[in-house]
């Protein structure tokens, strides 16, 4: 049967440890309140940060992690304590947050939180490209995984990606203001489809695509290197499903 692989910053679980003892609990957030929604009918695994520093963390560790995160379908990327400084506090909070929710003044140009969010979106390919078999689709959520699709792409062509970005996307006047707007845009393009929550936002990413990229869509779909890209607004998980060929009867792969 073939598998929806579902890739995240985060985990649906997170993890504490103290003395030798993990603790796993549900990590808050609407993704995977959404997503838990979805039927148990077919094979799916969730690739993320489980939460916890690589620094805290032994070989014997890890290994106790994978195998208690493999019982729920989940397998886990360790990050480290700068990575997670550098991408995920700095670049994807200090950076982008700020300038898609229209704070220029607030963003933060680091060129070391730029390269670090380019290793850790390189890190989590290389978990990726571990696991993938022929006929699994992948579904990337959210502005912490720009570049993934595009990386994914690059190594299995064939491949079904969904990119789902689950904040705003600005206008184009804001957007351009980002100096790696370009590779930003090249790894979200390496999708077959991309969501956005409401048709401004949508709007506002195909004006980017065009004026950066030139790239013209034509009712939202885009023809990229002979590859149709379609960009859609989605209401909770309706058109997701429908993409994927999601049923009750259980997960078959869209043409």
């Amino acid at each position: 049967m073939n598998r929806l692989l579902v890739v995240a910053n985060r985990l649906p679980f997170n993890i504490t440890k103290r003395a030798r003892e993990f603790t796993f609990s549900p990590s808050p957030g609407g993704l995977a309140v959404g997503l838990s929604s979805l039927p148990k009918s077919f094979e799916r695994l969730w690739i993320g940060w489980p939460g916890i520093e690589s620094e805290k963390l032994s070989n014997e560790d890890e290994n106790t992690i994978r195998k208690n995160l493999a019982e729920e379908n989940c397998l886990p990327i360790f990050l480290s304590r700068q990575q997670i400084d550098n991408y995920y506090l700095g670049f994807c909070n200090e950076t982008i947050w700020p300038l898609f929710h229209y704070f220029p003044t607030r963003t933060v140009w680091e060129k070391r939180f730029w390269s670090t969010y380019k290793s850790v979106n390189e890190y989590f390919y290389s978990g990726v490209k571990k696991i993938i078999k022929p006929g699994d689709c992948v579904w990337i959520h959210d502005y912490q995984l720009f570049l993934l699709p595009k990386l994914l792409r690059e190594t299995f062509p064939d491949i079904q990606i969904g990119f789902f970005l689950h904040i705003p996307w600005p206008s184009f006047e804001m957007f351009r203001l980002l100096p790696w707007r370009e590779e930003i845009l090249e790894g979200i393009l390496g999708a077959d489809l991309i969501g956005f929550h409401t048709y401004d936002y949508m709007r506002h990413f195909l004006s980017s695509v065009c004026r950066i990229m030139g790239f013209e869509h034509t009712l939202g779909k885009l023809n990229v290197e002979n590859r149709i890209i379609n960009s859609m607004v989605y209401n909770g998980w309706t058109k997701a499903q429908s993409f994927f060929n999601i049923s009750s009867r259980g997960f078959t792969r869209s043409n």
